[in-house]
């Protein structure tokens, strides 16, 4: 079942010098148990495109629709909480809270008790193959890898069908690779999400249903 699809999108910024048209038309769909790669030189508008996706910006032309609605309509934040989840580099871990806590926050945020959140958030870090000891733990006090899984659970609890990564295994090394992938894979081929990850790395891409190449800002194939 098709969840998000991108129609005819446009986006440019600008700096001090020139414009830079970072998605030039381009148009994509994206169904529930699949997991899609969206690969590229570095500057062909892969990120844009998942910004775009996850309505972090607005497109000046084209629309991204969920569901058949227009994302530019909808309350982008309540989308980012309820329906799609965004799975950064850097983590974007809160560094006051807990492993945990990061991963009750997006629960509390729809209200559900406290003692329900926590129960879940343990089952989802468990899931995520963590151990009890990190539950207590902040996240400088963990891995690159610990971090990601961290970031990943918390994904996991925000309930919604669309899940965004943008390099999620950047920086990690074979082992942590070759886990987030699989939690990835596991998460459109046993929880039914729409799982699009930006990625420079072919062996990630290589797990994908469905690769979408992107070059100066164009989608150029799909295969």
């Amino acid at each position: 079942m098709t969840i998000l699809k991108a129609e005819h999108l446009s986006f440019s910024y600008r700096t001090k010098y020139q414009t830079i048209h970072a998605v030039q038309d381009v148009s994509c769909e994206f169904d529930t148990g699949k997991m899609y790669a969206v690969t590229g030189e570095s500057g062909s508008g892969k990120t844009t495109l998942l910004s775009l996706l996850a309505g972090l910006d607005l497109p000046e032309s084209g629309k991204v629709t969920v569901r058949g609605n227009d994302l530019s309509q909808m309350n982008r934040d309540k989308y980012r909480r309820e329906q799609a989840s965004v799975i950064y580099q850097a983590f974007h871990l809160f560094p006051m809270l807990t492993a945990l806590e990061n991963v009750m926050f997006p629960m509390e945020l729809r209200n559900m008790k406290k003692k329900a959140a926590k129960e879940r958030a343990k089952k989802l870090l468990l899931q995520v193959g963590l151990s009890e000891k990190i539950f207590s733990q902040f996240p400088q006090m963990m891995s690159g890898g610990e971090q990601q899984r961290v970031a990943i659970a918390r994904a996991f609890a925000s309930g919604g069908k669309i899940l965004l990564a943008d390099e999620p295994t950047g920086n990690l090394d074979t082992e942590n690779e070759q886990r987030i992938v699989d939690l990835l894979r596991m998460s459109a081929d046993e929880r039914g999400y729409a799982v699009i990850v930006i990625t420079h790395n072919p062996k990630v891409a290589a797990r994908a249903d469905v690769i979408l190449r992107m070059q100066d800002g164009k989608l150029v194939s799909v295969c």
